[in-house]
């Protein structure tokens, strides 16, 4: 008795795979389109010319299968992992985590990811921290602000490209980002003069750090347009911090300056300042009056909210990834920070004699 030959396995379609649960892979989206493997590729990279009717074909099959492209994969394919190194001094700093902010809603717009690493504010570490960026095959690094000297920042630049905030450096491969500190120490003080102050204390930050120094500078300035002499017996210094504001105002106390204002390099130290103030049955600001620098987002929650100097700490952020973004498309960034501006509010008032 004869027997039909057996009838051969049939293959399992790639559609099949995906009914049974397997993952779906470009492969499938280029069958499910009726398009070639290259051409799915090319389209998911932006670099595909095709018909309309092609790329509706590809991104129905996508929408349909469920398809998720490896941004990773496609970065390793053009020689780039999609990536960028970023060098904070303190992720839990409430300036510096609206900055890192700013960078992630950036990058993420475009498909890429920020690695996140603090150097709290030391050049050793710093420079350990580029290393290990480095060995993660980083596209570029943004440094904000830190202690890394301008040399070593020129020659990293050699290597990859660099975005730098809080500095004013020109190398190849290199774009800095500065904010005008001298101008917006300037506003904050000469308001503090045009409300008749001139016994005006400054609580300054790390004498090495570029911004205080530039703060710094700008009290000066203020302090001269108004025909008022500088007394250095009025800056005492701050590390940024509450608790430092805190101290200063006690270090200020005990040593029986007199003084109706208080100028703080940041808002950190401003708030510190005025519970230090607080504690001493010293009112703000019908006693003393307190301004602060940056314009955190609770600086208006502050009781009484804090008058204060506008640095965009978010938008900082964003136009520093900004900035990345054109290095490595090959253009030369077009960005730059907004102009310092005085918000004033209820921590400042007219002297009255």
């Amino acid at each position: 008795m004869s027997t039909s030959p057996p009838s051969p396995p049939r293959t399992r379609t790639r559609a099949s795979q995906k009914a049974s649960g397997g993952p779906v892979t470009i492969e499938m989206v280029a069958e499910a389109a009726g398009v070639s493997l290259s051409t799915v590729s090319r389209i998911l990279n932006g670099t595909a010319v095709v018909s309309a009717a092609k790329k509706q074909a590809v991104d129905t099959a996508i929408e349909r299968l469920g398809f998720v492209p490896n941004p990773m994969a496609r970065g390793l394919a053009g020689g780039r992992t999609l990536s960028i190194g970023v060098v904070t001094q303190a992720i839990d700093s409430p300036f510096y985590g609206a900055a890192l902010r700013g960078i992630e809603d950036e990058l993420d717009a475009v498909g890429y990811s920020p690695l996140f690493v603090s150097g709290h504010w030391n050049a050793t570490l710093e420079a350990r921290c580029i290393d290990m960026l480095r060995s993660r095959r980083v596209d570029g690094i943004i440094v904000l602000t830190g202690r890394l000297p301008d040399q070593a920042l020129k020659q990293i630049a050699r290597q990859l490209p660099l975005v730098v905030t809080g500095r004013t450096l020109k190398a190849p491969g290199l774009f800095s980002l500065n904010f005008d500190n001298v101008e917006g120490a300037r506003l904050a003080t000469q308001h503090l003069t045009d409300l008749g102050h001139k016994r005006i204390a400054f609580i300054s930050g790390d004498p090495e750090h570029p911004d205080s120094i530039e703060r710094l500078q700008g009290y000066k300035q203020a302090l001269e347009a108004a025909g008022i002499a500088f007394d250095a017996a009025l800056v005492v210094p701050g590390d940024y911090n509450e608790v430092s504001g805190v101290l200063a105002v006690e270090r200020l106390l005990a040593s029986q300056q007199s003084f109706t204002a208080i100028f703080a390099a940041n808002d950190q130290m401003a708030v510190g300042a005025s519970l230090a103030l607080y504690r001493r049955s010293l009112r703000v600001p019908e006693d003393v009056s307190v301004v602060g620098f940056d314009d955190l987002p609770s600086s208006v929650y502050a009781i009484p909210p804090l008058s204060t100097v506008q640095q965009p700490a978010y938008e900082q952020g964003r136009l520093a990834a900004a900035a990345m973004l054109q290095l490595l498309a090959g253009q030369k960034p077009d960005v730059q920070m907004p102009v310092p501006r005085l918000v004033a509010r209820e921590s400042s008032r007219r002297l009255r004699g």
